[in-house]
């Protein structure tokens, strides 16, 4: 059974925007249910209010909700493969990594510093990282590859991420675990190996 929430869900997703006064008129609710749902729809992360439109002749402005914008989907990682395949070997993946992370060089501070500082960068990107002290040096690990739609046809990105944290941390890392193709993205890196070791699967 479609329940009211799910209906204000659905029409948003029909009609892209929609103000609270559509929505009930078309789906015969009540404003006060309406706005109930909408709030509900908002703290879950399902909808967002984008914008405010002044109504026909008086009163305030009215709020306009829509599906938020990641959930309208994109086409950019079938974009990023045809760049990186078009270009080939002309990527240079440190330059690459240069401007991703752009002024977010951390050098100068402590190492525990260092890390938190590179951790929260990384996960600003969606990697999911975390860092955790190993025999070797410190290991970052990263939960989830933001590129795992791409990886296995580049698998140099996986080079851009170890001069990534070259540049955040300003010194090498190898990366010493790589994603697994059983479904698994997680990646571990070795802080201060200036020579990468043979990368595996994670288990």
């Amino acid at each position: 059974m479609t329940t009211a929430r799910q209906k204000v869900l659905t029409y948003l997703t029909k009609t892209q925007t929609a103000s609270v006064h559509e929505i009930a008129r078309s789906l015969k609710m009540s404003a006060a249910t309406v706005r109930h749902h909408l709030r509900v729809l908002v703290s879950d992360g399902r909808l967002e209010m984008t914008s405010m439109r002044r109504r026909e002749g008086r009163g305030r402005p009215e709020k306009i909700y829509s599906l938020p914008r990641a959930a309208l989907g994109n086409n950019l990682s079938a974009l990023s493969e045809a760049l990186l395949t078009e270009a080939g070997s002309g990527v240079r993946m440190e330059a690459l990594a240069r401007r991703l992370v752009g002024e977010s060089n951390f050098a100068s501070q402590p190492l525990a510093k260092r890390l938190n500082l590179t951790v929260e960068k990384l996960n600003q990107m969606n990697y999911h990282a975390r860092w955790e002290a190993g025999a070797e040096g410190p290991r970052l690990i990263f939960g989830h590859c933001p590129y795992a739609a791409l990886i296995e046809k580049h698998p140099e990105l996986c080079q851009m991420d170890a001069a990534l944290l070259r540049e955040c941390m300003g010194q090498p890392a190898a990366q010493v675990f790589r994603a697994g193709k059983e479904g698994s993205s997680v990646c571990v890196f070795v802080m201060g190996r200036s020579a990468p070791g043979t990368a595996a699967p994670v288990r």
